[in-house]
C-alpha cells in the first residue's frame, strides 16, 4: 500500500524533532536533580500508524456532552488505544494509571483492590473499609463510592478520562479533587471482536476479548471478558503462616445490550461483574534502613518469612439501565444503577514471626503480634440520574437533571492469634453499620457571546444524610455508637473559552467542590469511639491554554491552578495500635503548573509529554498528631526519625506546614512510539517512562517514611500484519527492575510495602 504524505511532512518533522530533543534536556537534568516534571498526557485517538496525518480531534464528555477536548474549558487527560494497551500489557491492575496524568497519583495498601486516588495532591490514606475519597470514579456513568468497587479491571476500554479540579456540579458529592471516568466500547451493529492472549514471568496468563453481535437491525450485544492470573513469586521459609504468596486470578466480565428501535430512542443495558482470589499486600517487617528511607542490605524480595495467614478475595456485580429519547430541541436521560461487593482481606500486618515475648522473631525486632481481617459482608448500592439538555441550535445550551443515591454497608473486624496452632480467631471483633441517602439537583448553562468567547456556568444542590454506628464485642462490649449526620451543600463553577485564533484557545474556570462527612469505627480496647470528620468544601481557580501546532500535528495543553480546601479531612494512624482517626485540618492550600503534549514528529514516529507541579501545605497551628510507634512499644528499638516539632503530649507531632501524604511535588511522564512497514505488515516499538519526586507516607514528616524519588519504565515490542488483523508483541513492564519502599505501616515497626518488580511477557492479539 503507498503511503501518502502531507506536502509540508518534511519541514514539521524537523520541527517536532528538535521540540522533542529540546523536551528531553529538561527531563534528564530534572531526574538527575530530583526536580524532573509530572505525569502524563493524553493520548489522542491517533491516526493510521506512520501514515503522517495528524492527530486525530480527541472527543470527551467531561461536561455529559460530546465535545473537543480543546473547547472544554477544565484540564484534562485521555488515554485511550495503544497507549491504554501497553500500559495493561503485563496484566497490571489500575494502579497502572498512577503519573499517567499531570497531578494523578494512585496506590493501595490492599494490593489489586481497594485503590487509592490523588489529584493535585487531594486523596485520602485511609485504610478504613468505609473511607471515603476526595476523587470521584465514574464507569459508565455510574459513581463508585465504595473503595470495593474502584479496582475494576480495566479491559475494553474505550477512553479513559482524567477530569482535574472540583467536580461538584455535574458529578456532584465526593469529588472535589476531580474524577476519573471509564467509558467501555459499547455495541454496535456490526459483527466484530477480538482475542488477546499473553504468558509472563511467574507463571503469568491473561487472556481478554470481546464479541459484538448484531442480534437484528434493532438489537445489538456486546460480551467482554478478561482473566488475569499469576502464580505465587513470594516463599515463607517458616513452617507456619501462609507459605507462597503474591498468586492472583482476577476474572471479570460484561455483558451490554443496546436497543435502538429509531433514532429517538436507545436503551443500553450493561451487567458486570469480578471474582478476585488473591493475597493482600505484604507488609515486610523491619525492611526500610533506620535513619533513610533505603532497604535493608540483603533485601531479598522472594522471601517473606512470617507466622500469619494471608488471604483475599472480592466479589463484585452490578447492573446499569441507560435510557436516552432524543425529543424536539431535547435530549432526555435515564441512568439507573446497581453495585454491589463482598471482600473478605486477613494479613500478617506486624510484618513478621513471633515476638519479643514469643521467641523466635524476626525479621528484626517485633513488638508485638497483630494479624486481622476485614470484612464487607454486605454492600448495596443504588443510583437514579434523570437528566434533560438541549440539542437545538443557538446560543444558549442548557442541561438540568436530579440524581438519588443509596447505600447500606456492613464492615467487620477481627483478629487471631498467630502464635496459636492454626492461627485461631481471637476476641477481638468490631463491626460498623452505615446507611447513606443522598439527593442533589443539578443544572448548567452554556452561552456563546460571540464566535470568540464561550461561557459556562453550573450550579448543584446536595443534600447527604448518614445513620452510622459502631460495636465492639469481646471478653466486655463497647457499643453500639451512633453518629446521625445530616448535610447540605451547594456547588457551583464558572468558566469561559476564548479563541486567540482557529488553533488556540485560552481557558479560565472557578469552582468550588464538596465531600460529605465521614465516619468510622474500628473500636479497639484502646479506643472505643468512633471517629467522625466534618464536611469539606474547595474553591479552585484555574486557567490555561489549549492549541494545535503544526497543522495539527501537535497538541499542547497548559494550565495554572491554586485551591483553598476548608475543614480538609484527613486521616491520622494511632502510633501505638492498628487503627485510623478521622480529624479536620482548618485549611489546606495548593497550588501548580500542568502541561500535556503529543506530537507526530515524523511519518513514523509519534510522542506524548506530560508534567506537573504541585504545592500543597497543611495550615492548621494547633493540629497534631500520633507520631510512629516508637518508644511506648519498643523502647526505642523500632522507630522512626521524625524531623517535625513535638507535640503537646508525649508521642505526638505537629504538622502545620506539611504537604499533603502522598502528593509527590513533580511528576513527568513521556512515550515514544515507532512503526514503519516491515514486509507486509508493521513493526512497531513503544516506550513509556514515568518519573515522581518524593513524598510523605503519613501526615508527619520521619526520614524512614519519605519515599524515594521514583523512574520506572515500560516497552512493548511487536509486529502487525494482514491490515492489522494479527498481532505478536514483546513486553516489559518497570523495565530497570527498581524495587523501593513506596508505602509503610507505622504503629509497629519499620514495617514497608514495596512496589512491584520486573515484569516480562508476550502476546498474541487477533481482531475479527
Amino acid at each position: 500500500m503507498k503511503r501518502l504524505k502531507p506536502h509540508s511532512s518534511l519541514p514539521h518533522a524537523r520541527k517536532l524533532a528538535c521540540l522533542a530533543v529540546i523536551s528531553a534536556f529538561p527531563l534528564q537534568a530534572a531526574l538527575a536533580q530530583e526536580a524532573a516534571a509530572g505525569p502524563e498526557t493524553p493520548v489522542a485517538q491517533t491516526a493510521a500508524e506512520g501514515s503522517g496525518q495528524p492527530l486525530d480531534v480527541v472527543i470527551v464528555t467531561a461536561q455529559r456532552r460530546a465535545e473537543n477536548i480543546r473547547d472544554v474549558p477544565m484540564a484534562i487527560t485521555t488515554i485511550s488505544g495503544d497507549k491504554l494497551t501497553t500500559f495493561t500489557a503485563g496484566g497490571q491492575d489500575i494502579r497502572f494509571l498512577s503519573g499517567r496524568s499531570p497531578s494523578l497519583n494512585v496506590e493501595s495498601d490492599y494490593g489489586r483492590s481497594f485503590p487509592r486516588f490523588y489529584i493535585r495532591g487531594q486523596g485520602n490514606t485511609d485504610f478504613d473499609l468505609n473511607a471515603s475519597q476526595p476523587v470521584g470514579l465514574v464507569v459508565d456513568d455510574i459513581v463508585q463510592e465504595s473503595p470495593m468497587l474502584k479496582g475494576f479491571p480495566v479491559f475494553d476500554v474505550e477512553q479513559i478520562e482524567v477530569l482535574r479540579g472540583p467536580q461538584g456540579t455535574l458529578f456532584g458529592r465526593n469529588s472535589p479533587a476531580g474524577v476519573i471516568k471509564f467509558d467501555s466500547v459499547k455495541p454496535v451493529f456490526k459483527q466484530e471482536g477480538y482475542l488477546s492472549l499473553g504468558v509472563g514471568n511467574y507463571g503469568a496468563k491473561n487472556a481478554e476479548g470481546a464479541f459484538n453481535l448484531p442480534i437484528s437491525d434493532t438489537v445489538a450485544a456486546r460480551v467482554s471478558l478478561q482473566s488475569q492470573n499469576r502464580d505465587d513469586r513470594v516463599h515463607n521459609p517458616r513452617p507456619t503462616g501462609t507459605r507462597d504468596l503474591e498468586g492472583y486470578h482476577d476474572n471479570a466480565g460484561r455483558l451490554q445490550v443496546l436497543v435502538q428501535p429509531n433514532k429517538e430512542f436507545s436503551a443500553l443495558l450493561n451487567l458486570h461483574a469480578r471474582d478476585l482470589d488473591n493475597n493482600a499486600t505484604l507488609f515486610r517487617a523491619n525492611i526500610i534502613k533506620p535513619g533513610t528511607s533505603d532497604l535493608v542490605d540483603g533485601f531479598d524480595y522472594d522471601s517473606y518469612p512470617t507466622d500469619g495467614i494471608n488471604k483475599q478475595t472480592l466479589k463484585t456485580k452490578g447492573a446499569n439501565l441507560r435510557m436516552r429519547w432524543n425529543l424536539p430541541n431535547l435530549t432526555l436521560h435515564s441512568i439507573t444503577g446497581y453495585e454491589s461487593a463482598e471482600f473478605y482481606s486477613r494479613a500478617d500486618v506486624d510484618g513478621g514471626y513471633g515476638a519479643v515475648y514469643a521467641q523466635p522473631m524476626g525479621p528484626g525486632y517485633i513488638p508485638f503480634v497483630v494479624e486481622t481481617a476485614d470484612l464487607l459482608p454486605n454492600h448495596r448500592q443504588l443510583t437514579q440520574e434523570l437528566r434533560v439538555e438541549s440539542n437545538g441550535a443557538g446560543p444558549l445550551q442548557w442541561i438540568g437533571g436530579l440524581f438519588y443515591f443509596n447505600e447500606d454497608i456492613r464492615i467487620d473486624s477481627i483478629g487471631f492469634d498467630s502464635l496459636a496452632p492454626g492461627n485461631p480467631q481471637n476476641p477481638f471483633y468490631a463491626t460498623q453499620d452505615q446507611a447513606t441517602t443522598s439527593w442533589a439537583a443539578f443544572g448548567s448553562l452554556n452561552y456563546t457571546v460571540s464566535d470568540k468567547l464561550k461561557l459556562r456556568g453550573g450550579l448543584r444542590y446536595t443534600s447527604d444524610k448518614k445513620d452510622f454506628s459502631a460495636r465492639r464485642v469481646e471478653a466486655t462490649t463497647a457499643g453500639p455508637f451512633f453518629i446521625n449526620e445530616d448535610s447540605n451543600n451547594v456547588s457551583w463553577d464558572l468558566s469561559g473559552t476564548y479563541a486567540l485564533d482557529k488553533n488556540t484557545n485560552l481557558f479560565a474556570r472557578i469552582a468550588t467542590g464538596y465531600r460529605a462527612p465521614s465516619m468510622q469505627g474500628r473500636l479497639n480496647g484502646l479506643a472505643d469511639r468512633p471517629s467522625f470528620a466534618d464536611a469539606e468544601k474547595v474553591l479552585s481557580f484555574e486557567a490555561g491554554i489549549k492549541q494545535e501546532l503544526f497543522d495539527r500535528r501537535a497538541r499542547m495543553s497548559a494550565s495554572v491552578f491554586q485551591y483553598r480546601v476548608k475543614d480538609k479531612q484527613l486521616t491520622a494512624g494511632s502510633g501505638v495500635i492498628n487503627m485510623n482517626q478521622l480529624i479536620n485540618a482548618d485549611k489546606v492550600t495548593g497550588q501548580g503548573v500542568e502541561l500535556d503534549f503529543q506530537a507526530v514528529l515524523t511519518d513514523s514516529l509519534r510522542m506524548t509529554f506530560g508534567t506537573s507541579y504541585n504545592d500543597t501545605e497543611i495550615k492548621d497551628a494547633s493540629l497534631f498528631v500520633q507520631q510512629c510507634g516508637n518508644f511506648a512499644n519498643t523502647g526505642g528499638l523500632a522507630g522512626c526519625t521524625v524531623t517535625n516539632p513535638v507535640g503537646p503530649f508525649a508521642g505526638t507531632v505537629r504538622i502545620d506546614g506539611n504537604p499533603l501524604p502522598r502528593a509527590p511535588k513533580w511528576q513527568t511522564n513521556f512515550t515514544l512510539s515507532y512503526t514503519t512497514p516491515l514486509a507486509n505488515g508493521d513493526f512497531f516499538a513503544y516506550t513509556d517512562w514515568s518519573y515522581r519526586t518524593s513524598y510523605n507516607m503519613f501526615l508527619y514528616e520521619a526520614r524512614e517514611y519519605k519515599a524515594r524519588p521514583l523512574v520506572e519504565g515500560g516497552l512493548r515490542v511487536g509486529y502487525k500484519w494482514q491490515d492489522g488483523k494479527y498481532e505478536v508483541a514483546a513486553f516489559a513492564r518497570n523495565i530497570t527492575d527498581r524495587v523501593q519502599v513506596v508505602g509503610a505501616i507505622d504503629f509497629d515497626n519499620l514495617t514497608g510495602i514495596v512496589n512491584e518488580p520486573r515484569t516480562l511477557g508476550a502476546q498474541f492479539k487477533v481482531n475479527f
